[in-house]
């Protein structure tokens, strides 16, 4: 019951930034379902026991294979559906949990924290890159004679 409840949020968040930074309204249901594909990978991988890093960028291949697919089907550009479906990966929790110790004198563990947040994003801009660049040579291999 837990996982649908996630997937639901993950699908609702993702949704609600696809209207916040004005995606197509007929590209919302996509765009949900693009967030709602990336948490769902990430869950499983969390309970493959990866670590959170490996999680988040396989979470963040598939969120960007995924955008690939429903911008050539619906012919939309790719950042409508990858900015929203990258959402429930952010490590935005982390990050505040880093600020939060910091001002509390707790240097140790802000430091630990933000690191972490930061090896998350890093993980979610290169789980984007890979999967784009894997995409691009996919394609011009197709394309050779």
């Amino acid at each position: 019951m837990m996982l649908l409840e996630q997937l639901a949020m993950s699908f609702t968040a993702s949704a609600a930034f696809g209207i916040l930074f004005n995606s197509p309204r007929d590209r919302l249901l996509q765009c949900g379902i693009t967030g709602m594909a990336g948490w769902l990978v990430y869950v499983y991988a969390m309970r493959l026991t990866l670590d959170a890093i490996p999680a988040t960028l396989l979470a963040a291949i598939a969120v960007t294979a995924l955008s690939q697919l429903f911008s050539k089907l619906y012919r939309t550009p790719i950042i409508v559906f990858s900015v929203s479906g990258i959402i429930p990966l952010v490590p935005g929790g982390v990050a505040y949990d880093a600020m939060r110790n910091a001002v509390q004198d707790n240097y140790e563990l802000a430091v630990e924290l933000a690191v972490k947040a930061f090896m998350l994003s890093g993980a979610i801009a290169i789980g984007l890159f890979f999967s784009e660049v894997l995409n691009r040579m996919i394609r011009s291999f197709g394309n050779k004679p």
